[in-house]
C-alpha cells in the first residue's frame, strides 16, 4: 500500500515555484485561488459556517507555496485554501491527454456520470459525495451515495467500511483530499473501477499508484465567469460558467506518457535554475543563491517523479511501445 503522507508531498511538488497569490475567494460552495501569472485553481469549500479566521484580509501577495504547505492541516479552512492554491500551480502547467465531456447545460454537473452511464447499468456503484440530481440513476444501477452532511436517501460516511470493499465502481469526490478521507477511501475502493472527480481534482499523474482508474477533473474555459459565478454563491452553475469537464485514464501507457513529459519540463526548470544560479555567482554575488530553495524544490520532485515512472517502465514492458 502506498503511504498516505506519499499524496500530500507529491501535491506540495507540484507548488515549487515563486508565484503569488492575486486573489483568494472562499464562496459558499468553491474557494478559488488565482495567481498573479493567470493560473486558477478551484476546491470545495467546507460548508462549515465560521467568523474567526484570523489570516483573512492578509493572503493577497502571499506565495503559492506559503498557502499549499496548509494541505497537511486538519483546520478545514486552511486545508481547502491549500488546495485550491495547490491546483492553481498544477492547472499552470499543459492538462494531460483527455476527453473532453459533452453535457447538457441542464445537467451539465452529472456529465461525469452520463459519460460512464453505459458501463454502470446493474452495477454496484458508490458515489462520495452528494452531486445535485443523482438520483435520477437510482433505477439503472444498484446506487448508493455517501455523504457526511447527508440528505434525503444519503448514508453516512461511516458507511464506505461496509460497501466499498463490495463495489464495482467508485465515485469519488476529490475534496476527500484536503479533509484527509482520501487514503483510507482509495484504498477500500481498490477492487473498484474508481473515478476521483470534482473541480477539487488535482491534475497528477501519480494517483494511479493510489487505486485510481480516472480522473475526472475540470478545464478553465473563462476564469472571470468562474470567480464571478462562484463569488456569488454558485455551486453547480460554475460548469456553465467557466470550466467543464475532462476525463483523463490513467492506464500505464498514459500514465508513462504523462509523468515523461512532467520529467521533461522538470529537467527543463533544474536547467533554467541552475543557469540563473551560475550567473548569480558568475558576477560577484557571494551570498546564497536567492532562487536555491526553488531548485531544491525542484529537484525533490524531478526525484519522484522518477521514482513513479519507474515502476511503471519495469512492471509494464509491454506499454513501452506505447511511450512516445
Amino acid at each position: 500500500m502506498t503511504h498516505p503522507n506519499r499524496l500530500y508531498e507529491l501535491l506540495l511538488d507540484y507548488c515549487s515555484s515563486d508565484v503569488v497569490v492575486d486573489n483568494l475567494m472562499i464562496g459558499l460552495v468553491w474557494t478559488l485561488c488565482r495567481s498573479r501569472q493567470g493560473s486558477v485553481g478551484l476546491a470545495m469549500s467546507p460548508g462549515i459556517a465560521t467568523r474567526t479566521l484570523p489570516w483573512s484580509g492578509t493572503l493577497t501577495g502571499k506565495a503559492i507555496t506559503d498557502l499549499a504547505a496548509w494541505i497537511v492541516e486538519w483546520e478545514p479552512y486552511k486545508a481547502t485554501v491549500a488546495m485550491a492554491a495547490i491546483n492553481t500551480c498544477i492547472n499552470s502547467r499543459p492538462l494531460p491527454e483527455s476527453v473532453l465531456v459533452e453535457h447538457h447545460p441542464e445537467q451539465a454537473n452529472l456529465a461525469v456520470f452520463e459519460h460512464f452511464l453505459p458501463k454502470l447499468y446493474n452495477k454496484n456503484v458508490v458515489v462520495i459525495g452528494h452531486y445535485p440530481g443523482i438520483e435520477r440513476y437510482q433505477d439503472r444501477m444498484r446506487l448508493n451515495v455517501l455523504e457526511r452532511q447527508t440528505t434525503a436517501g444519503d448514508l453516512p460516511d461511516a458507511a464506505c467500511e461496509f460497501l466499498l470493499p463490495n463495489a464495482d465502481w467508485v465515485f469519488l469526490t476529490a475534496s476527500s483530499i484536503p479533509n484527509k478521507t482520501f487514503p483510507r477511501l482509495a484504498e477500500l475502493a481498490g477492487n473498484a473501477k474508481t473515478v476521483l472527480m470534482g473541480p477539487t481534482v488535482p491534475w497528477l499523474p501519480q494517483l494511479h499508484e493510489f487505486g485510481i482508474d480516472f480522473l475526472a477533473g475540470v478545464e478553465v474555459t473563462d476564469a472571470e465567469a468562474l470567480y464571478h459565478t462562484a463569488a456569488q454563491g454558485g455551486g453547480v452553475r460554475i460548469f456553465n460558467n467557466g470550466i467543464r469537464y475532462r476525463i483523463a485514464e490513467l492506464t500505464p501507457a498514459n500514465s508513462m506518457n504523462w509523468l515523461k513529459q512532467q520529467i521533461a519540463d522538470c529537467v527543463g526548470e533544474k536547467v533554467r535554475l541552475s543557469a540563473e544560479m551560475e550567473n548569480w555567482y558568475a558576477v560577484g554575488n557571494t551570498s546564497r543563491f536567492p532562487k536555491y530553495h526553488l531548485l531544491e524544490q525542484v529537484n525533490t520532485r524531478l526525484s519522484r517523479l522518477d521514482s513513479s515512472y519507474k515502476p511503471l517502465w519495469d512492471n509494464y514492458p509491454v506499454q513501452r511501445n506505447s511511450v512516445n
